[in-house]
């Protein structure tokens, strides 16, 4: 292998597509670029152990930026490309704004049961949606957050069959009438969390549906997933 082979195999490496990815997009993140790029976060983990980008992402990147694709992949730019952060245009300097402002949050394939407990617990992602960074940022942490579908009455009319609901994996401390997304055995929950002394209540705003009372042993399969932070829907 040559020297200039090297270089460019350096400069086409995981870190230097991070760096200039995180320029153009305003990452501040792995996990933030995995969610950008609508693929699990051990997915970046991979590709950075194995110093390779899937040139895909590279186009993802770019159509969500406006940055040049051979600048992401190898910090050189297409002749006529005219800045050194690899975008060109008044058009591209749009999008680069917008990336600016907003963050892509993913949403998993996993369901959240408002009703007896839901199987489907997959994290792979869906698809992204966009959100005003500094909205996020006043909520909790952007980088720890998903989205993901309710299934169930049991929350309503809080929350609705078919809502999707905005979850903060980074907050995981009971907060007093708090809805959480919660891990029970092999299902998932939305619930509201009440503590109480030795026990924790998972409470339904259904009433229809009797309260979950953990104590003992019990609390032992109860895992916290994050707190519920915004809820979604379609009329």
């Amino acid at each position: 292998m040559t020297q200039r082979d090297e270089e460019t195999k350096a400069l086409g490496g995981f870190e230097g597509f991070f760096e200039r990815a995180a320029k153009a997009a305003g990452l501040a993140s792995q996990a933030e670029l995995a969610a950008l790029l609508g693929v699990h976060r051990s997915a970046v983990t991979q590709a950075k152990r194995k110093e390779a980008v899937p040139k895909a992402w590279v186009l993802t990147v770019s159509r969500r930026t406006g940055a040049d694709p051979d600048w992401l992949e190898y910090g050189r730019r297409r002749s006529g490309a005219g800045r050194g952060d690899g975008r060109g245009s008044a058009a591209d300097d749009g999008a680069a704004v917008a990336a600016e402002i907003f963050a892509a949050v993913p949403k998993v394939r996993a369901r959240l049961s408002a009703g007896g407990g839901s199987f489907e617990t997959g994290g792979e992602v869906e698809r992204v949606y966009p959100f005003r960074q500094d909205w996020l940022r006043a909520k909790g942490q952007p980088s720890r957050m998903v989205l993901m579908d309710v299934v169930g009455n049991s929350m309503e009319p809080e929350i609705r069959h078919g809502d999707m609901v905005l979850i903060d994996q980074g907050q995981t401390a009971v907060v007093a009438h708090g809805v959480y997304a919660v891990g029970l055995e092999d299902t998932v929950l939305v619930k509201r969390v009440e503590k109480r002394p030795g026990q924790l209540v998972l409470l339904s705003d259904n009433r229809d549906y009797a309260p979950i009372v953990l104590a003992g042993d019990e609390l032992d399969a109860l895992r916290f997933i994050g707190r519920v932070l915004w809820v979604g829907r379609e009329l």
